[in-house]
């Protein structure tokens, strides 16, 4: 990996544990998940279209086709966190959602994209699952704990995690889509498919402007640009290293979580993010 792949997903990371923490302090619905989609793509659309012209790039069916799985996968994504942080702990459902998404991107980049990680980045695979079960506390008890609902939420959302990087990787690296121009579709795409809520909870979508839209605005303008700066990464880096390194912002989060927001089991979580990073860094490493 480069030093400007890495500068550009660390940067990123910053981002995405600041997006997540004020993500969380909002607990929204899926209407606020709507609100950001909007915002997101109000903003960005001044930059998507002077990429497009600038660059003359041709919006094929393949490009349209790309940005639609994109939004259907980030769509379930954003539902499924805002649920898991409505009912759970930052620093439980950042890490563990975190973590189990870059484990599968790299299991299924192996089956799937044909790269072949090496022993040591396998043995960073090993550790994070490790993390994982410190984390939940004792998997064999997970359905008598309190927070089994977070827990399978944050482990489904790391599945649409693993399964929105692969599609993206694929979308701009295989077929060339702009990362600006794909991001920028997705949330439109979101915007529409979650419209229906919008709409069908009118009310809920007026009292979470009303009672959120600074977050709501900060978000819009965090997660495209966290986003934007991974997906340009994985332009020229395999995606087996990009999804994983990606995710420092474990730490970060869970970090965020214990101090600001008072987080119960704070030392046992820390631990086992900073295993979950020490595996990423192998996978990333290998």
């Amino acid at each position: 990996m480069t030093i400007w792949a890495l500068a550009l997903i660390l940067a990123a990371a910053v981002f995405h544990a600041t997006w997540n923490l004020i993500n969380k302090r909002a607990s929204g619905h899926a209407t606020f998940t709507w609100l950001v989609a909007v915002l997101s793509a109000l903003f960005y659309a001044p930059a998507t279209i002077a990429i497009i012209e600038i660059f003359q790039i041709e919006i094929t069916f393949t490009t349209i086709g790309m940005m639609v799985g994109s939004a259907v996968l980030h769509s379930a994504y954003f539902v499924l966190l805002n649920q898991g942080y409505r009912v759970g702990d930052l620093s439980l459902v950042y890490p563990l959602a975190r973590g189990t998404g870059p484990l599968l991107s790299c299991v299924a980049a192996i089956l799937f994209l044909g790269e072949r990680p090496s022993v040591i980045a396998l043995l960073g695979a090993l550790l994070i699952i490790g993390a994982v079960v410190v984390l939940t506390g004792n998997l064999t008890k997970l359905f008598e704990r309190a927070d089994q609902k977070a827990v399978q939420l944050a482990l489904i959302t790391g599945v649409f995690i693993a399964a929105y990087t692969l599609w993206d990787k694929q979308a701009v690296s295989a077929f060339g889509v702009a990362p600006l121009v794909l991001d920028w579709g997705a949330n439109v795409g979101r915007a529409f498919l979650l419209a229906p809520f919008a709409i069908r909870y009118s009310d809920e979508t007026i009292t979470e402007w009303c009672d959120h839209k600074y977050e709501a605005i900060a978000i819009a303008v965090l997660v495209p640009l966290s986003y934007i700066l991974v997906l340009t990464a994985m332009t020229f880096t395999p995606v087996s290293y990009v999804a994983p390194a990606r995710e420092i912002s474990i730490l970060i989060g869970t970090a965020l979580g214990a101090r600001l927001l008072a987080e119960a089991d704070a030392p046992r979580r820390l631990a086992a993010a900073g295993a979950m990073v020490l595996g990423i860094v192998g996978l990333a490493v290998g």
